[in-house]
């Protein structure tokens, strides 16, 4: 029994020496009471309280780069939003709602939907509206589903455009989601 006493307390004192032993790489190994290792410690607690400071700074930049919408910005979003509907009425589109999301959303500040006739006339649609608004505001608009022409979906920035096949605006109904309860989504309607 002696010797099995014995062997507890090496067993014992092996795994309080492995427990104080911390591996920061496969290479590298040090004692957590070690000098060190005191430093390695305060060197990542400094790390970290100058990243948050860091952090903090930059979004504080950031908000003082981007103030809140101008005049000029909302006058800005307006004329895009005449040129965008002057287009879908020169290209035949049908059933226009126009939803004002000012104050509802961060993401534009108008969203318009409409339909064509066909899966053809979606994509024409499309294609000739952001033509336009290359050529006359020099915006590059992302364009989303072109190609199945179904549902496309403009992001012209401050006007986000949505043309659907008429089957597909009924199946989705995305207007009812942005309208005031009780608002209707009849053709050249605003919200």
């Amino acid at each position: 029994m002696g010797v099995f006493a014995s062997h507890e307390s090496v067993s014992g004192t092996i795994s309080q020496r492995i427990g104080a032993v911390v591996e920061t790489s496969p290479k590298q190994c040090y004692r957590e009471d070690t000098p060190s290792a005191r430093a390695m410690a305060a060197r990542n607690q400094e790390d970290t309280v100058l990243t948050h400071h860091a952090e903090a700074a930059t979004q504080t930049a950031a908000e003082e780069a981007s103030p809140m919408p101008s005049e000029f910005e909302s006058a800005g979003a307006d004329a895009l939003l005449e040129r965008i509907l002057s287009s879908l009425a020169e290209d035949k589109a049908e059933e226009v709602v126009t939803i004002d999301l000012r104050g509802k959303s961060e993401m534009a500040d108008h969203m318009v939907v409409c339909s064509g006739r066909s899966s053809r006339q979606v994509a024409a649609i499309s294609e000739k509206l952001v033509e336009r608004l290359k050529a006359d505001f020099g915006i590059s608009s992302k364009v989303e589903g072109k190609d199945a022409g179904d549902w496309v979906l403009i992001d012209a920035g401050d006007v986000i455009v949505h043309v659907f096949r008429p089957e597909v605006r009924e199946f989705y109904q995305l207007e009812k989601m942005w309208l005031p309860a009780g608002g209707t989504g009849k053709a050249g309607s605003q919200a």
